[in-house]
């Protein structure tokens, strides 16, 4: 028997533009495929690479040729194309347990396979055109109130998408028929044959088709507030009846009515939720609340059954706030890149065009400050372009065009960084024309929309374990108290007595500690972190921040100020430093680089005031190299140190050259300053870190936390630079936003880690971490949305006090669950053998206020006193 080989083909292709190996699709062609004669293992390749995941099939070529198993690779790709479809849009942010019931009940739909709601009101559908057309699955949707807009032909930024694997249908989206075929002829042989199946990319994500939005299903008279609204008059009006009652200020029957109205307002949005729920066939805790709270009132506890009812919906209505503040967060990131793109025609005209519909291979003129369109390369014209936005760089890049562009078109992944652009990066001071290499729909940014979209609605292992133990202990619970009113069948007693014993295990078995003891404690911590400056999103954020073991931060306005400062000048032979930086000064006066702003900012701060400063004639700007001019009639050069051997004239003395050197090995960015023929010296320039930042990681590495890496889109040499000054373990440069996702997803393997960051680019990986942390006055719009935690004033020393508040916070819940779910698990039993309902509601009282005082102990947390310490040390250490 011969050998058995092996082909690998590029899922994308096989699947029109699936990437995601756990799409259903993929594991279908293998069932397709795995029953063929001649083929002896199907199975996916490189999950999780820098490439596109491929399919991997082993065959056996004395029974099988190769052709054939491309053949029945890309017809059996194409069947499932034809048969099932996608449809992806948004709607009302969600609850968790809502968007979980709505998943359900639209997987009920007949022909629908798989369908996922997100908290974020992202929704997904799979369907078998097989079984049901898509104006079927539209119909269904918009009987469980979902209107879907009507498909719309003209591309729309923020709407909904269809998409099937053949390709056909991608309404409301772009369409990318004429798109290149990225991955024809790439052959890699490995024992036989590796190759690429030919054939067409198409984006399989929706991540650009977020805002198809509806009505906030929650709303009332107060729009998308009322839920909170309600919440908080429910309160209200539970303390205005417990103050009559205490002071007995009016008659019995009043402070009733104020507790009657605080179950009006508290359970309304409850009511319905368990409505929805038993018509679902699940039993939750909503139902548990309810039936607690109606025998509270059965038994005269109307206070209780109030207060119960307002601490849950107040808690359901901040999680659904959050949730929407985070969708919003995703909606922004595509408003990062521009919608209108001014397209240069082959005549020579222009015209203003929508940016869903650029082509590949159109050409695009990009004014001085303007956001970049799309992805692709310069073709004409020099500038610097504002990375930051996506690679996190701190200095802009300098762009220069191509030498061929239509081979640039063809190997676009290949063309060196001096020509690429992405979109929503800002263009500099040059005009320049941009080829586009990818639709807009597959640019770096639209990547970024989907990264920071999918890892909303991963569910955690709490989460799954939360869900599972509300199925299970709300029925549980009903049922025992079902059970024990036909006690009086068991044993010779009046079914008053059953009833009262009944009434009593509910008030015994009622979570109103338990209820109490996590949310207390989370807002007494989320209470004492704001008034720090540190703003928590909720409960497990605060829990998993004192659970970590590493922390990854970004460089630029994270570490560092995110603003390039003066940091070395080094005078040449025979020159001085004051002569250097005055020469220095008068000329990038006249230059809006962001390196001459600091340049003239750090030589202002240096010279003595009053210095005089030389003429100046003759500036230019010399793109991707530095400046010219003529100072006191001899001609000025300031650059990089490549320039000099390009324009000619005197060599660069050794001196001056191992200073050069010796300043990029810090990672520096230098400039040489020539004056006619003499060489004055080198200046320095970099984003310098945070005054703080030394000693936030000394206190950090005091409370345990094993590993501080940087992950940056800067070059290694400057993250490496910065690290070693700030006292990191390690660091890594170079990363793209889906790269940094990458390393959070190695270090995710080995523990629990933050992700601490300000930019866009930051959000995917902060999204992908245990807890994504964002830094306030500097960070992006769409970084504070999506990360957990946010250093609200900036301030990087607070970063430790957050992690000992999460830790102090975590022991305060561990303690409350013990006494709360002890207190029920003595008070069961205790109740079905005689104890009274008296004695149950003292210790049930008893245990509430006991979790409470010590939630509220966290409000006098002070800190650590190491790290309260060494984060005020660390200023004038770094300074000096």
């Amino acid at each position: 028997m011969a050998k058995a080989e092996k082909i690998r083909l590029d899922i994308p292709v096989l699947l029109s533009g699936v990437e995601d190996v756990k799409d259903l699709c993929v594991a279908r062609l293998i069932s397709l495929l795995s029953g063929r004669n001649g083929i002896s293992e199907v199975h996916v390749a490189n999950a999780g690479g820098s490439q596109p995941p491929q399919l991997c099939i082993h065959y056996r070529p004395d029974t099988i040729s190769l052709q054939r198993v491309r053949e029945l690779a890309a017809s059996s790709g194409a069947e499932l194309g034809e048969r099932f479809a996608h449809l992806a849009f948004h709607t009302s942010t969600q609850h968790a347990r809502a968007a979980r019931r709505l998943s359900d009940k639209i997987s009920a739909l007949q022909g629908v396979v798989e369908a996922e709601v997100s908290t974020t009101g992202s929704v997904r559908i799979e369907f078998d055109r097989s079984l049901v057309d898509e104006a079927k699955v539209r119909s269904e949707l918009e009987m469980l109130g979902l209107p879907l807009k009507p498909a719309s032909s003209a591309p729309a930024k923020h709407g909904e998408g269809v998409h099937s694997h053949d390709g056909r249908a991608h309404e409301g989206g772009h369409a990318h028929d004429d798109a290149p075929t990225p991955h024809q002829g790439h052959a890699h042989a490995e024992h036989g044959h590796d190759d690429h199946a030919d054939g067409k990319d198409h984006d399989h994500d929706h991540a650009d088709h977020a805002g198809a939005g509806h009505a906030h299903d929650h709303g009332g008279p107060f729009g998308e507030k009322s839920e909170l609204i309600f919440a908080l008059l429910a309160g209200l009006m539970v303390l205005i009846g417990w103050l009559l009652a205490w002071r007995d200020l009016a008659p019995e029957l009043v402070s009733k009515g104020f507790y009657i109205a605080a179950y009006v307002f508290g359970g309304y949005y409850t009511l319905k939720e368990a409505i929805e729920n038993i018509r679902a066939k699940r039993f939750e805790i909503d139902t548990l609340m309810l039936v607690a709270a109606a025998g509270a009132a059965a038994l005269g506890q109307w206070a209780e059954g109030g207060l119960l009812l307002f601490l849950f919906s107040l808690g359901h209505s901040l999680e659904h706030y959050a949730m929407g503040r985070a969708r919003k967060a995703i909606e922004a990131l595509a408003k990062l890149a521009p919608e209108t793109a001014l397209v240069k025609r082959p005549d020579g005209s222009t015209e203003q065009v929508a940016v869903a519909q650029l082509a590949v291979g159109d050409v695009v003129l990009v004014k001085p400050n303007e956001r970049l369109p799309a992805d692709g390369f310069v073709v004409r014209g020099e500038s610097s372009v504002n990375q930051a936005p996506v690679t996190g760089e701190s200095v802009p890049v300098d762009k220069r065009p191509v030498d061929d562009s239509q081979a640039a078109l063809r190997a676009f992944e290949k063309v060196a960084a001096l020509h690429k652009v992405f979109a929503g990066t800002i263009n500099g001071p040059g005009a320049i024309e941009v080829m586009v290499a990818r639709a807009s729909t597959e640019s770096t940014m639209a990547r970024v929309v989907k990264l920071v979209t999918e890892a909303q609605t991963q569910r955690s292992p709490t989460q799954n374990f939360t869900d599972k133990f509300e199925r299970i202990f709300v029925p549980v619970i009903l049922i025992g108290v079902v059970l024990l009113l036909f006690a009086g069948f068991v044993i010779d007693e009046p079914f008053s007595t059953t009833f009262y014993r009944a009434m009593a295990v509910l008030v015994a078995a009622s979570p109103c500690a338990l209820a109490i003891s996590v949310p207390s404690a989370v807002l007494s911590g989320v209470a004492r972190a704001g008034r720090s400056g540190v703003l928590v999103k909720g409960g497990g954020p605060l829990e998993n921040l004192g659970t970590l073991t590493a922390i990854a931060f970004d460089k630029t306005g994270t570490l560092t100020e995110g603003k390039p400062r003066l940091t070395d000048v080094v005078a040449g032979p025979g020159s001085s430093e004051s002569e250097l930086l005055t020469v220095a000064l008068a000329v990038e006066r006249h230059s809006d680089h962001p390196l001459a702003s600091a340049i003239v900012e750090g030589a202002q701060k240096r010279l003595t005031s009053g210095s005089p400063e030389p003429g100046v004639e003759s500036v230019q700007s010399i793109t991707g190299r530095g400046v010219s001019a003529r100072v006191a009639g001899e001609m000025l050069h300031v650059g990089k140190a490549a320039m000099f051997s390009e324009i000619g004239g005197a060599p660069m003395p050794p001196e001056v050259a191992r200073a050069n050197e010796a300043l990029i090995a810090q990672g520096r960015t230098t400039m040489v300053v020539r004056l006619g023929e003499r060489y004055l010296g080198v200046l320095g320039v970099m984003d310098t870190p945070r005054p703080a930042a030394a000693g936030v990681m000394r206190a950090l590495k005091e409370l345990g936390i094993e590993r501080l890496i940087m992950i940056s889109g800067d070059n290694q040499r400057v993250a490496e630079a910065v690290a070693q000054s700030v006292g990191l373990t390690e660091a890594q440069g170079d990363l793209m936003p889906e790269h940094k996702v990458d390393a959070i997803k190695k270090l995710l393997e080995k523990g629990r880690v933050a992700m601490v960051g300000d930019g866009v680019n930051d959000a995917p990986a902060m999204a992908n971490a245990t807890v994504g942390i964002a830094m306030g006055a500097a960070g992006s719009d769409v970084a504070l949305e999506t990360a957990d935690v946010a250093l609200m004033a900036d301030d990087l020393s607070q970063l430790p006090f957050a992690v000992a508040l999460s830790r102090r916070t975590a022991r305060v819940i561990r303690q409350n669950l013990w006494v709360s779910l002890g207190v029920v698990a003595v008070l069961i039993p205790a109740t079905i053998f005689g104890l009274n309902i008296g004695t149950a509601v003292l210790f049930h009282e008893g245990s509430t206020l006991l979790v409470v005082v010590n939630a509220l102990r966290l409000l006098a947390f002070e800190g650590v006193p190491s790290v309260g310490a060494a984060v005020p040390q660390a200023a004038p250490a770094t300074a000096s």
